[in-house]
């Protein structure tokens, strides 16, 4: 891919995130951080990958996908299926996973990327739903009952996820790929008559996102001990859609820091669930109130590291960085 050249900014961003890693690690392996804060921490990083993966599609190429739980889905019953079915091992059902999400989301993607807008949202949403409604009656799966699951996820393999999520669409972002991607989020007539195949770069955007929540399906699946279809309803879609709007289209890195924040949250108010979901849309409504373009905007936080001009090659303008 043509200009992939990164600044400073981005390599020590990845260089941070691998170094906290392995902190996080010794602190795990030292069991200061007891059971709870490790699933925080597994929950963040689920949560941050299928935040990536839905601003490619949202933010980055400009499609309403509320149907982001369906992949998931996806991702969770078949990595599920490859260890506990047919005994693989994890790496293999990560891998199987992603691409079983991948070839759902190019089946899904052909005939609906061809809409806009509302009807977009509408035919991606449908299909969250129906991979709930088959895997709530396959019965080899366990149905409504759900399908137990052994727990494989370890903090290695969700930092390396990570990490390997951020680093592909950020490379995908920075290509001559993602500039046309770019061009059709800001306006795909114009685009369609410059001669950029409209239709396949969306679906390669949709298929890319797919593959990456699946990936996140895989890790959701064996953080816990047993999945369930009402763990992938519409409501899972929205909850994946409020980070991406939060930390403000179009910034990555604003994905990245809502998944975190919200994560957080979540989990807090979980001892109080009688209030939980009163306090959680508060902190959504003053935010949407006194931040709407959301906590990024359209900035990436790499844009604090920067010295002196851009990397040879880069391209700025004033919605999105690419350098």
């Amino acid at each position: 891919m043509n200009g992939m050249k990164h600044t400073k900014g981005f390599w020590l961003s990845i260089v941070l995130a691998v170094v906290i890693g392995i902190v996080i690690q010794f602190l795990i392996n030292g069991e200061i951080l007891d059971s709870f804060y490790t699933n925080t921490l597994y929950l963040i990083g689920i949560n941050i990958i299928l935040a990536v993966s839905l601003h490619l599609i949202i933010g980055i190429t400009g499609q309403f996908s509320i149907g982001h739980a369906g992949f998931l889905a996806v991702g969770a019953y078949t990595s599920a299926i490859i260890t506990m079915k047919l005994g693989m091992p994890f790496p293999v059902a990560i891998i199987v996973a992603g691409i079983v999400a991948a070839i759902a989301g190019l089946i899904i993607g052909i005939p609906t990327l061809r809409l806009r807008g509302d009807y977009l949202a509408i035919a991606t949403l449908g299909f969250g739903e129906i991979m709930r409604i088959i895997f709530l009656n396959m019965n080899y799966v366990g149905g409504a009952s759900g399908m137990s699951v052994t727990h494989m996820v370890t903090w290695p393999w969700v930092i390396s996820c990570v990490i390997i999520t951020i680093v592909v669409i950020t490379n995908f972002t920075n290509s001559r790929h993602g500039r046309a991607c770019i061009a059709i989020r800001e306006n795909e007539i114009a685009a369609d008559a410059m001669g950029i195949n409209t239709t396949f770069y969306k679906v390669v955007a949709f298929v890319i996102g797919a593959f990456f929540a699946g990936v996140a399906g895989a890790l959701y699946a064996h953080n816990f001990y047993i999945i369930q279809p009402t763990n992938f309803g519409f409501l899972k879609s929205f909850d994946i859609l409020i980070l991406v709007v939060l930390g403000g289209l179009g910034s990555m890195s604003g994905a990245v820091i809502a998944a975190i924040l919200l994560t957080i949250i979540s989990t807090y108010l979980s001892n109080y669930p009688e209030v939980r979901m009163v306090i959680y849309s508060l902190v959504l409504i003053v935010m949407m109130l006194f931040r709407p373009q959301g906590l990024m905007g359209t900035k990436e936080i790499t844009a604090f590291f920067k010295v002196g001009k851009t990397a040879k090659g880069g391209v700025q303008n004033d919605k999105h960085t690419v350098a």
